[in-house]
């Protein structure tokens, strides 16, 4: 695990984006997994930049995100279908067929669910995103999910409802479940990079690093892949 500290949120964000410049110029038609929240969004605004000064094209890339809510349609703002798009797809030359997220048909969950597994055992991606919860989770996976899982529907944590409650104007709104890759698939990544930033990751930055590897932290698993770069801020780096 390579551990790399910058100095604030922005820094994090460049270093994150050389990675995936550097990695989309050697291999332009790459699979990527990509992750929400409020974490990516500075590196998804470097990665538009470079593609808007030609120093790198989406049009033969796929993607896979992470996560996705239950109970909201793609069009609710909050979507992460719709975060995806206002935050990167619609400023790219990414092309629609290529991007891929889990369905969130309650009706049609079970079949959803498997199709996405069997895409992504098929569409391996060649560096997964990541940010990490208070609590340790990764995608949403939360602590006690099974790091043999694959693609499944998860009933969110109270904590972590809170956690994107900024997101919402009331907890009632916050989704109370998710589809979300599996640990399984996740650590399936040829690579994988983690961001984490401000205080209030730095305990389960540092459990996921020096820590035991256990179900009751998820992001702990990652010791066990052979190819991690996290990259954190001073803040997050404090309990290390």
């Amino acid at each position: 695990m390579q551990v790399i500290i910058c100095k604030d949120y922005e820094e994090v964000s460049q270093e994150a984006s050389r990675l995936v410049v550097n990695l989309l110029r050697k291999n332009p038609r790459a699979i990527l997994g990509l992750a929400t929240g409020s974490t990516p969004i500075g590196l998804y605004q470097n990665l538009i930049r470079a593609y808007n000064n030609n120093e790198i094209s989406f049009k033969d890339v796929k993607s896979f995100n992470l996560d996705e809510y239950l109970g909201l349609p793609r069009t609710h703002a909050e979507s992460f279908y719709s975060f995806m798009h206002r935050h990167l797809f619609d400023h790219i030359d990414i092309k629609e067929e290529n991007v891929h997220l889990p369905n969130n048909d309650e009706d049609t969950l079970k079949k959803d669910i498997n199709d996405y597994t069997e895409a992504l055992k098929k569409n391996v991606p060649d560096l997964q995103i990541l940010g990490i919860g208070a609590n340790g989770h990764i995608g949403f996976n939360e602590p006690g999910s099974s790091f043999d899982s694959e693609t499944f529907a998860v009933d969110l944590t109270l904590k972590t409802r809170i956690d994107n409650l900024r997101f919402f104007n009331h907890i009632d709104e916050v989704p109370t479940r998710a589809v979300t890759m599996g640990i399984k698939t996740i650590m399936r990544s040829r690579q994988i990079l983690l961001m984490a930033t401000g205080e209030g990751k730095a305990e389960a930055v540092m459990k996921m690093i020096k820590g035991s590897v256990t179900e009751t932290l998820p992001a702990s698993i990652l010791q066990k892949h052979n190819n991690v770069v996290v990259i954190l801020d001073e803040l997050a780096a404090s309990r290390l």
